[in-house]
């Protein structure tokens, strides 16, 4: 941990940063010129990314998911900090619970709903009283960046309990912004479509034997088969951290942003046609039937 007043350009915090769009966010905040604050679970990504990113990282070791150990970071950063505050936080730590709803075991919506959902919350408030606030001389108040998913608007079979996770940040940010106005903290909401990250390819490696006597599993073999494939024309995640840091330097900027290829269909879906068109639109891409 480096010591107070080593670091003086403007400090971002971001959890979950060893892969995929929290590496790529943590990439153009440190060439754009702040400090990343970057939490990952194992050492040796810490290693990893201390040597790439240098002066301009520094690693928390934390799982969003262990409330005690994020209380911990959040004294190490105040004590880096000094008198300083946090110019931002990013909230970007998540995972894919792949499955149909009817046969997963309840404990799995319990594991995606912690990581995706209940961390977002225990991350803001260990970390809230470090952020810059109007009251605070010097600068304009921090903003809260929450990474959603256009799962968030539109649910699709198989990922049911991921989308319902990041139904649940969508609302969540919404009420979140709305109460840190007496603050002067803002709260924006990105929703990434398809953007090439390893939480997607890891349906490559799927175990469908718990399914193999279920009436979904050939829909849902096409479903999970679709992510890899699709992978190899999504957006890199380099897009998305260049997106926040336009957000953290925007005068007004939105509330919330859709980014990725497929944002066009997404916003058809959700806008144009109606629920009944979309559903039957899915189960005769992947065979669920219906009418």
């Amino acid at each position: 941990m480096k010591t107070p007043g080593e670091h003086k350009s403007p400090s971002i915090l971001v959890t979950g940063v060893s892969t995929g769009i929290g590496n790529g966010i943590t990439r153009q905040l440190v060439r754009a010129g702040y400090h990343v604050f970057g939490s990952v679970r194992k050492r040796r990504d810490a290693a990893r990314l201390s040597k790439e990113f240098g002066s301009a990282y520094t690693p928390l070791i934390f799982d969003v998911t262990d409330g005690k150990a994020v209380t911990r970071a959040a004294a190490l950063v105040k004590k880096a900090l000094g008198p300083d505050k946090l110019s931002g936080l990013v909230n970007n730590a998540g995972v894919a619970v792949p499955g149909p709803l009817l046969e997963l075991p309840v404990s799995e919506f319990r594991r995606q709903i912690e990581v995706n959902l209940v961390s977002v919350l225990v991350v803001t408030q260990a970390f809230f009283p470090l952020l810059r606030s109007r009251s605070d001389a010097g600068g304009r108040p921090a903003r809260i960046i929450n990474i959603s998913s256009v799962a968030g608007q539109i649910a699709m079979p198989f990922l049911g309990l991921y989308a319902a996770s990041k139904h649940g940040v969508e609302g969540l940010s919404d009420s979140l912004r709305r109460e840190c106005m007496m603050y002067g903290v803002d709260v924006v909401v990105i929703d990434p479509a398809t953007i090439a990250t390893p939480i997607w390819s890891k349906a490559e490696k799927f175990d469908f034997s718990p399914y193999s006597r279920s009436p979904y599993l050939e829909p849902m073999k096409r479903m999970l088969k679709a992510l890899p494939e699709s992978g190899r024309n999504r957006t890199p995640p380099e897009r998305i951290g260049r997106l926040v840091v336009g957000i953290f330097r925007a005068k007004r900027p939105r509330v919330r942003y859709i980014i990725g290829r497929g944002k066009t269909r997404v916003w058809i879906s959700t806008h144009l046609l109606s629920p009944r068109s979309v559903d039957r639109m899915i189960a005769r891409a992947l065979g669920l039937g219906g009418s």
